[in-house]
């Protein structure tokens, strides 16, 4: 006669059985559920994983903007990181791209806005990961005696920028604070290039330029230009106060050029600081990164800023990344310090965000577990010896042939209860200590104590 074959468990199964008394359908769920768990584990695992390409919306080539996205570019190559460089008019094209919620060729991850460009604190879908600049505003206007005042400007013919350019914003802005907001002075739209050649063949009086939309020879050829000046904000502290974003700079005599002493003294510069922004929800490893390689593009002393003064977490505008705010007060993690590999302590790290919480509550949750459970079974035990101690206090006294048999019948009762108990093996020796109290109450119906003498 063949057998069936008995179903094999599984060695974790089993061991639940053996070790906590859980029954073979408790021990699979139990089984089943830490699988379950451990597959979403692995999943959030590869999901997390920061990605191995992403954009950069820059300014035109030759800017200053665009320059520092190519040194990203590198810099993120060495890391396993492709960067995505996407040209475009200036400052206000990069916010908007990085506002954009479809999906396009011009879809930005991060991108360079100088701060002013933004009326009001803006709380949309972008964050910012800190300062990394300085953005110089440059004024060259033709004249032969110095402006001292930006008022001077009215009823010149003024570049303030190619629309989509943040020059353009803080034209417009620092001009109409000098009550210059149209005629007779007009206002001319043109890039960088356009209105520089424009400046020096007397076409225009006077232009704005910054270095989100100016490339560094046009500055150089103006600069060098001995019928063009640059203009000196001698009420720099002033535009300061009025405007918060705004900083004040000096480019220093002769740091252009000591033997031709270019500036021929000091020339007092405000503009905005650069922020690196990103769209909210960019992966935690990768914004610790992307702050790391801005300390190497941004960390050193130029002629308008110190060494180690960017990237610096000064909000303006944008609010701050708390993952930004975490990395400017505690630095790159241990991991990152240790593995010297992004990827490796990427990894490292998101498994430690996934196995440490699952930890901390897995242990109390299956130490609690065959406690719950025991206690559960014990309490399916005790049940019946309730009605079996109350049974037994009804024996005492008179016993009649009717009564025997009703507490007998009540005895039955309570005997096929127990009967049809299902407890693991491990509490078989409860059960049977049970149904031997059954049968010793049995045992004392059947035999009553003998009447006193």
């Amino acid at each position: 006669m063949n057998t069936p074959k008995q179903f094999k468990k599984l060695p974790l199964t089993a061991a639940l059985s053996e070790t906590f008394g859980f029954s073979p359908a408790v021990a699979t769920t139990v089984v089943l559920s830490l699988i379950l768990v451990f597959l979403l584990m692995v999943f959030w695992v590869v999901q997390s994983s920061p990605p191995r390409t992403i954009a950069l919306t820059s300014g035109p080539e030759d800017s200053s903007f665009h320059r520092w996205a190519v040194s990203y570019q590198q810099a993120l190559a060495t890391h396993g990181v492709k960067l995505k460089i996407l040209t475009s008019g200036g400052s206000q094209d990069n916010l908007r791209r990085l506002q954009a919620d479809d999906i396009t060729d011009a879809h930005a991850d991060i991108g360079f806005v100088p701060g002013g460009l933004v009326k009001e604190r803006y709380l949309g879908d972008v964050v910012s990961l800190g300062s990394v600049a300085y953005q110089p505003l440059f004024i060259f206007y033709r004249s032969p005696v110095p402006f001292s005042r930006l008022s001077e400007l009215a009823g010149k013919r003024i570049a303030v920028g190619a629309k989509g350019s943040g020059v353009r914003i803080l034209a417009l802005t620092l001009l109409q604070a000098n009550g210059i907001t149209g005629a007779p002075t007009t206002f001319v739209n043109l890039d960088a290039g356009a209105a520089a050649s424009a400046l020096l063949t007397g076409k225009i009086d006077a232009v704005f330029l910054m270095g989100d939309s100016a490339p560094l020879p046009i500055l150089r050829s103006l600069i060098r230009d001995p019928n063009v000046q640059m203009f000196n904000f001698t009420q720099a502290e002033a535009y300061t106060r009025r405007f918060a974003y705004l900083s004040k700079m000096v480019l220093t005599q002769g740091v252009l050029d000591f033997g031709k002493n270019v500036p021929a003294q000091d020339v007092a510069l405000i503009g905005p600081t650069v922020e690196l922004v990103a769209r909210k929800g960019l992966n935690t490893a990768l914004i610790d990164l992307l702050i790391e390689v801005a300390k190497e593009v941004h960390g050193n002393s130029s002629i308008l800023q110190k060494r180690g003064q960017f990237p610096a977490p000064l909000e303006h505008e944008f609010p701050l990344s708390e993952d930004a705010v975490r990395y400017y007060k505690s630095g790159k993690g241990l991991l990152m310090s240790t593995l010297h590999s992004f990827w490796l302590a990427s990894l490292a790290n998101r498994i430690l965000v996934a196995v440490v919480p699952l930890v901390l509550i897995l242990i109390p949750t299956i130490r609690f577990l065959p406690v719950a459970y025991r206690l559960r079974i014990l309490l399916r035990l005790y049940r019946h010896y309730r009605p079996l101690l109350r049974l037994e206090r009804d024996s005492f006294g008179p016993m009649t042939p009717e009564r025997l048999e009703h507490l007998l019948r009540r005895l039955d009762e309570i005997e096929a209860a127990v009967n049809q108990l299902k407890v693991p093996a491990s509490f078989a020796d409860r059960l049977y200590l049970l149904r031997s109290h059954i049968a010793f109450v049995r045992q004392r119906l059947k035999s009553p104590p003998p009447a006193a003498i």
